[in-house]
């Protein structure tokens, strides 16, 4: 590298402390009894939607049923989460839903889902990273989102409330 590169800042906006996020919507979603399947990868875990519903300041509608969320469980104890579905809005359009995340779980926690209990945001490390992807004119806004959420989790349900980094 040269000098004269090195030199110059990294970048010209100072460092953030905390992200501009606008909030987008809140997200619950039903979700059937979960199954385990032990995989060479680690524990697989499906959950699979029952529906849901979303609300926010511009977007309003349903959690179609049918969404999964695969969680893989590693050998270091952390849940991986891969989630895909569909939103109906309340005006008719489809939106394509994926989001990828982590989840670090209390060592009590897989005992206390079995048991209904729901795990709070203040006790468990559950992020993800939304996507939504749409043709339809009226919500092409969606497609340049760059998303990010909290969850709070139960067996029987998901809750997201995400945010659009400005």
């Amino acid at each position: 590298m040269s000098a004269a590169l090195s030199e110059q800042p990294l970048l010209e906006h100072p460092t953030l402390e905390a992200l501009p996020i606008g909030h987008l919507c809140d997200l619950r979603v039903q979700l059937e009894s979960p199954v385990v399947i032990p995989t060479p990868r680690g524990t697989l875990i499906p959950y699979i939607g029952k529906g849901g519903r979303l609300d926010g300041p511009r977007l309003h509608g349903e959690f179609l049923p049918g969404s999964v969320d695969w969680v893989l469980i590693g050998s270091d104890g952390i849940n991986r989460l891969d989630i895909r579905g569909a939103i109906r809005t309340d005006d008719g359009a489809m939106i394509y839903f994926e989001s990828k995340g982590i989840a670090k779980l209390p060592a009590d926690g897989g005992k206390r889902l079995s048991k209904g209990e729901r795990l709070t945001f203040a006790e468990t490390y559950l992020r993800t990273t939304p996507r939504l992807e749409t043709s339809d004119a009226r919500y092409l806004w969606v497609n340049d989102l760059v998303l990010v959420a909290y969850n709070e989790l139960s067996s029987s349900q998901i809750d997201f409330r995400i945010y659009s980094v400005l």
